[in-house]
C-alpha cells in the first residue's frame, strides 16, 4: 500500500509540476486549456502568479509526502484541492454543467482521495522528546 501511493504522489506532483511551470512560462496557452480566454496583462499576472503558486505548492507537498513518507506534509495540498473541489461542485449547482466538467473534478477528487490515504497510513513528522518547539 504504501508504494502505490508514493508512485501515486509522485505521479500527482509531476502533474502539478508540469502544470505549474506550463503556467509560469506561458499562462496564456496554459490558461486555455483551463476555459480561460486570452487575458490583458493583469490577467496575465494573475494567472501566473495564483495558477503557478497552486500547482507549484501542490506538487511540493506531494512530492516531498511521496519521497518523505510522511502524511502531515500534504495538508496544504489537501485544502488547496478540496477547496478547489468545492468551488467546481458549487459552480456545477449554480451555473450547471458543461462539456467534459466532470474531468477537472475527477482529478481533484482523486488528489483528495490519495492524500487523505497517505495521511491515514503514512505516519507524522518526528516530535522531539521534549515536545514540539
Amino acid at each position: 500500500m504504501h508504494f502505490i501511493l508514493v508512485v501515486l504522489l509522485a505521479l500527482g506532483a509531476l502533474l502539478n509540476l508540469f502544470l505549474g511551470l506550463s503556467f509560469f512560462f506561458d499562462p496564456a496557452t496554459a490558461g486555455a486549456d483551463f476555459g480561460l480566454q486570452s487575458p490583458n496583462e493583469q490577467g496575465l499576472s494573475s494567472m501566473r502568479a495564483d495558477f503557478t503558486a497552486f500547482f507549484l505548492v501542490a506538487a511540493f507537498c506531494e512530492g516531498w509526502a511521496a519521497w518523505k513518507r510522511r502524511g502531515d506534509i500534504l495538508w496544504p495540498a489537501l485544502m488547496l484541492f478540496v477547496i478547489a473541489f468545492t468551488g467546481r461542485l458549487v459552480n456545477l449547482i449554480v451555473v450547471g454543467d458543461y462539456d467534459l466538467w466532470y474531468g477537472p473534478m475527477a482529478v481533484e477528487a482523486l488528489h483528495v482521495i490519495v492524500m487523505l490515504l497517505a495521511i491515514k497510513t503514512f505516519p507524522a513528522g518526528k516530535v522531539s522528546p521534549a515536545g514540539p518547539a
